[in-house]
């Protein structure tokens, strides 16, 4: 048998790590197999979808290297198919019209509910012997069995069983003349020959109908594995609608397909207690029996180590490319600064993402003017702070061997002599080059600004706060 898989999103929100998972999933189970992995588009509900979606999903995917080998294919351009379909199960009493407005479906719910039951279609248009007058409105049912029982066994959570006689009669066209999503799905799935759907949980209750469709057609039936949910901190499931967990923003934020697609991987799977793993590895050890059955939470911490990971593991090459890439797009010319390999080896073990990086090391490419604001200034600083950078000024501007070494030695040593902290010179230092108090060692900043720039901003600096505190 060859197996196939697919990945079927709906064009009616950014991608978030939820449908990433599933099309990761579908996609490994396929290559692990020698299999086909298919690309669908379910854009049937003509008000929600936007072309925009569509092909942000195909740019994440591309982005990710989730190749597919079919498709993609979109849903609207065969709803005609979908209609004739729905015709002929017409015709064979497989399904019916339904003129029961919203009004009296309404009415059966309320009744229902009142009677304890559950608030289902009641059936009342199932056996009309006749249609309605062609100006009557109308949606299509399938006639579900009213008897027995309907099970399948899940890949990841075993044997799931049904009563029929618990499932309503599925709408499966729609007042407008549009097939449902249910109805849709069912169709495609059954003409590509999936084999093996993978998705999330919250289509369990979709699949009872769905396989009694499946049936009523004669077709053979795919294997399901149903995945647990991801949710977020607040354990609340995964919208589209959560820009924190849209997949392309990470890309915009400097994270790695690598990263993106390790950290999705253990997202509900699991091998030993490996943490990393390349694609050739996920392939090799991915199985649905290491599938938890409980939510995933998404920790974003977790995934900025990871990308960290990433980062540093990358060839010199490779972020330097990147980098390179980012200066072109600011119109910042890099080669008037400090080497970019040796920068990068200094700054990257301390940065988690490429943009992290690109924004720790810009300030040694551009001459901006920093604006100080006097309120911080007198926060952090005092007049004592003019004595000591007076005497590291006088220390560097006789520093022969401009090296972070003897940099830093010259620190210390100026601690020593004044009996001061350290914290006590670097703090000052920090604001008068950086215009923070937060940075990677002062040496290394001092080195990489270079001697000529690094006492011009300490004299403009000295300048400054001797107007301030005197």
């Amino acid at each position: 048998m060859l197996v196939k898989t697919r990945f079927a999103p709906s064009p009616t929100g950014e991608l978030h790590f939820g449908n990433i998972r599933t099309a990761l999933y579908s996609w490994l189970y396929a290559r692990k197999n020698n299999g086909v992995f298919l690309l669908r588009i379910e854009d049937t509900d003509l008000i929600r979808s936007k072309s925009i979606f569509s092909k942000k999903i195909i740019k994440t995917l591309k982005w990710l290297k989730l190749d597919w080998d079919e498709g993609p294919y979109f849903q609207s351009q065969r709803i005609n198919h979908y209609k004739n379909i729905i015709l002929e199960m017409l015709e064979k009493k497989i399904a019916y019209k339904c003129y029961c407005g919203n009004e009296k479906l309404n009415l059966i719910k309320k009744n229902k509910i009142l009677k304890g039951e559950k608030p289902r279609y009641d059936g009342t248009c199932r056996n009309l012997n006749k249609d309605f007058n062609s100006l009557n409105k109308y949606v299509v049912r399938f006639k579900n069995p009213l008897y027995g029982k309907i099970s399948f066994v899940d890949l990841v959570r075993g044997k799931i069983t049904f009563n029929n006689n618990e499932l309503d009669d599925l709408i499966i066209q729609r007042e407008n003349g549009i097939p449902t999503y249910n109805f849709c799905v069912v169709i495609d799935d059954m003409e590509s020959k999936i084999t093996h759907i993978i998705r999330g949980e919250d289509h369990i209750n979709n699949t009872p109908r769905q396989i009694n469709i499946l049936n009523s057609l004669g077709a053979k039936l795919p294997s399901y594995a149903h995945l647990s949910m991801i949710v977020d901190s607040h354990r609340k499931t995964l919208s589209k609608r959560n820009n924190s967990v849209n997949v392309l923003e990470y890309k915009k934020l400097g994270f790695f397909p690598e990263s993106i697609l390790n950290y999705i991987v253990r997202l509900g799977w699991s091998h030993k207690n490996k943490e990393i793993f390349n694609i050739s590895e996920m392939i090799k050890l991915f199985n649905f029996n290491s599938i938890t059955k409980s939510p995933s939470i998404f920790d974003k911490k977790k995934l900025l180590r990871l990308n960290k990971y990433y980062l540093n593991i990358n060839s010199l090459k490779k972020n330097k490319r990147i980098l390179i890439s980012l200066f072109e797009k600011n119109n910042i010319n890099f080669k008037k600064g400090p080497e970019l390999k040796k920068i990068i080896k200094t700054f990257s073990p301390h940065c988690s993402t490429i943009f992290e990086l690109f924004n720790s090391i810009l300030f040694f490419f551009k001459n901006n003017k920093i604006k100080f604001d006097k309120k911080y200034v007198k926060t952090y600083l005092n007049k004592k702070s003019i004595y000591i950078l007076k005497k590291l000024y006088i220390i560097l501007i006789n520093l022969k061997n401009w090296n972070s070494k003897d940099i830093l030695k010259s620190i210390k040593n100026l601690s020593i002599s004044l009996c001061i902290k350290l914290r006590e010179i670097i703090l000052p230092v920090r604001i008068a080059l950086l215009g923070t108090i937060h940075s990677l060692s002062i040496n290394k900043i001092l080195f990489f600004m270079g001697k000529k720039k690094s006492l011009l901003k300490l004299k403009k600096f000295l300048k400054y706060i001797i107007k301030i505190f005197i």
